[in-house]
């Protein structure tokens, strides 16, 4: 562990190397660089992710950046360090250190943004029904989308995870799921019967009619008969919660947030929420015990006529 603590560390050293010799950046910016990315490298010891720089991914950076937001850092400090470990994704793809760039997609929240975008109980149960309504008529990917839904609010599934299911994956006797989560760590996740009475319609009735031969063991397939993508699951979730009140990511991510924050104001234990979102890390799960605090506050704020 040590030492892939340091391979990162090295690694950011040679970044900060290029920056200084490719742009002719000062001093001043060199220290900026460095210190904006041992804060990174630190996040990532604490919590005990896989320290290689080439497993960074955006579900990573983006906790991180809820992290350096939780803990009081100013605006313009917060959008300088996320412009900083955007660079250095960036550098990472371009030099062949990483498959891809896990930051393009990063950024900064807005200064009244402190926490992660959670759906009331309401909002949820009126995505659902309009699943429900638009899958009544068996059309496939209505089915599809209904199964979709349901399962990664039921068992707060990362969107990776969700495509990457295939059909042998899902425990119907048990009502669980076998999931493949971050450094390949598999975990099995619970599923309540309407997930249940979802997916076994979906395969029934809508897999069958989407499938094709480049289909394969793959749980949900896209409309040519593909493994569904991660695209499509975000296009998905941003158009059912564009007109929804409340700020934060309209993406898969505020379902799974959605779902933390539910089982821990429903009275569910810590640690089993940990062990269900498959966090390494407690203090990554604390964060939606933050998320119960606020909304709390903000209801008594609202509410109360001397608040």
């Amino acid at each position: 562990m040590h030492e892939q603590v340091s391979a990162l560390r090295a690694t950011i050293d040679a970044y900060v190397r290029a920056v200084e010799l490719e742009r002719g950046a000062s001093p001043h910016t060199v220290r900026a660089y460095r210190g904006d990315l041992e804060t990174l490298a630190a996040f990532v010891e604490t919590r005990g992710a896989e320290p290689d720089p080439a497993l960074l991914d955006l579900e990573l950076l983006r906790e991180w950046v809820w992290q350096q937001n939780s803990a009081g850092l100013g605006a313009s400090t917060l959008a300088r360090r996320t412009s900083t470990v955007r660079g250095f994704t960036a550098w990472l793809a371009r030099t062949g250190r990483a498959p891809a760039d896990a930051g393009v997609r990063l950024r900064a929240p807005r200064a009244d943004r402190h926490l992660p975008r959670v759906l009331t109980r309401a909002q949820i149960d009126g995505i659902l029904d309009g699943l429900d309504a638009r899958a009544a008529a068996d059309e496939p990917l209505a089915l599809r989308d209904r199964a979709i839904i349901e399962l990664l609010y039921a068992s707060a599934l990362r969107v990776s995870e969700l495509v990457g299911l295939d059909l042998g994956d899902v425990d119907d006797a048990r009502r669980t799921v076998r999931v493949m989560g971050k450094g390949a760590k598999e975990r099995i996740v619970p599923f309540g019967m309407p997930a249940q009475r979802a997916l076994g319609a979906y395969r029934e009735r809508g897999r069958p009619a989407i499938a094709a031969p480049r289909s394969g063991a793959a749980l949900f397939l896209g409309a040519r008969g593909g493994r569904e993508s991660t695209r499509g699951v975000y296009s998905l979730v941003a158009g059912l919660l564009a007109d929804l009140p409340g700020s934060g990511p309209a993406g898969p991510h505020a379902l799974r947030h959605t779902a933390a924050t539910h089982l821990l104001d429903g009275g569910a234990d810590l640690r089993a929420v940990q062990e269900i979102l498959g966090h390494a890390s407690l203090g990554t799960t604390q964060i939606y015990t933050h998320v119960g605090a606020e909304r709390l506050v903000e209801a008594y704020r609202t509410a109360h006529p001397r608040a």
